[in-house]
C-alpha cells in the first residue's frame, strides 16, 4: 500500500503540520511508503486526492474535517480509497470512526484498518462528511471562523455564547423525503451524516455513516436561559430528551427559512438556504479501525 498524505499545515492552528512528522516516523516504523503534498486550497486537495487515486495510492487527509471532507468528494463513488490522520480543531469524523487524535496511532489504523463504504451527505455539487446545519448554528460558525481569541475545539463553544446574545428565532419550513412541509419556529435545523460537529458535540448521537440515512435535527423555540443550560448536554447527546428537540430521518430533506442563513457543513459555509439535502449511500470507501461501529 502506498499513500499520499494531503496536507494542510495551517489547519487547527498548525496542528496538522505539527501532526506531519510524527505522522512520517511512524509510517517509516510500520513500513508504509509514503509521500507528501502541501494543499493551497481545498479544490487543490480534490486535484491531489484524483491524482493520488489515478497512481493506486491511498489519499490520506492530514487537517480537519473540511479538508477530509475535500478529499472524499473528489474519491465519492470511485475505487479510490479515503485514509485520514487528524490534524483539524474539531476532528469530528475520526472521532466518530474511533479514529485515535494522536497521529502515530492513526497511522496505525492505516496500516491495520479495514476498508468500509460510508456515506457522505450531499448539498447541490457540494458534499460534506459530518452535519450540515442552519440558523443559530450559521451565527455560531460565522463567529467561530472568525474569532482569533480562542484556540482549539473551545472556539465552537465560544461561537455558540457569543451567537446566542444576539439570536433572535426564525421560522423553518422543512420537508422530509417529499411529505408535508412542516412549519418550526426556533433555533437550528441539521441534516446529520455522522454524529457530532464542533469538536465532539454529539447533535445527533444516534447518527450512522452506514446507513443511507439522514438524522434530521429540529431545534424549536426555547428561552435563551434554558438553551445556555442546555448547550454543555450536547457534549453526551442528553439534549435530545429536552421537549424542545425533535430528530426525524430520511434520505432527502429540503429547508428553507423566513430570513437569508448559510448552511454550514464540516466548519465551513455549504450552500445558502433554501437546500435540498441528500444522503449519499457508501459514497466513500475509508480505511476504518478493523473494530468500531459507526
Amino acid at each position: 500500500m502506498r499513500l499520499l498524505l494531503i496536507v494542510n499545515p495551517s489547519a487547527g492552528g498548525g496542528r496538522a503540520g505539527r501532526a506531519l512528522g510524527e505522522a512520517q516516523t511512524a509510517l517509516d516504523k510500520l513500513g508504509l511508503e509514503h509521500r507528501v503534498q502541501p494543499t493551497r486550497s481545498l479544490d487543490h486537495a480534490r486535484e491531489l486526492a484524483l491524482a493520488a487515486r489515478a497512481a493506486g495510492e491511498v489519499a490520506v487527509a492530514v487537517g480537519g474535517d473540511g479538508l477530509i471532507g475535500a478529499v472524499a468528494d473528489a474519491l465519492k463513488y470511485s475505487d479510490g480509497v479515503l485514509g485520514v490522520i487528524p490534524g483539524g480543531r474539531g476532528n469530528d469524523f475520526a472521532r466518530a470512526l474511533g479514529i485515535p487524535l494522536a497521529a502515530g496511532a492513526a497511522c496505525e489504523v492505516l496500516a491495520t484498518g479495514v476498508v468500509r463504504a460510508l456515506d457522505l451527505g450531499q448539498v447541490g455539487s457540494r458534499t460534506f462528511i459530518g452535519i450540515a446545519s442552519c440558523g443559530f448554528d450559521s451565527v455560531a460558525n460565522r463567529i467561530a471562523n472568525e474569532t482569533r481569541l480562542v484556540r482549539g475545539n473551545l472556539v465552537y463553544a465560544y461561537g455558540a455564547l457569543r451567537a446566542l446574545v444576539g439570536w433572535r428565532p426564525a421560522t423553518f419550513t422543512v420537508k422530509l423525503d417529499g411529505g408535508e412541509v412542516r412549519t418550526v419556529t426556533g433555533y437550528t435545523i441539521a441534516a446529520a451524516n455522522s454524529k457530532s460537529y464542533g469538536g465532539g458535540m454529539l447533535l445527533a448521537p444516534d447518527a450512522s455513516l452506514e446507513d443511507g440515512l439522514l438524522d434530521v435535527v429540529i431545534i424549536g423555540h426555547t428561552p435563551k436561559l434554558r438553551v445556555l443550560a442546555l448547550l454543555p448536554t450536547v457534549f453526551k447527546g442528553e439534549h435530545i430528551h429536552h421537549a424542545g428537540v425533535e430528530i426525524l430521518r430520511g434520505a432527502a430533506v429540503e429547508i428553507a427559512a423566513s430570513r437569508p442563513f448559510a448552511m454550514y457543513a464540516d466548519g465551513d459555509p455549504i450552500a445558502d438556504l433554501p437546500v435540498t439535502v441528500l444522503a449519499l449511500p457508501g459514497a466513500i470507501r475509508t480505511i476504518c479501525p478493523s473494530m468500531r461501529s459507526t
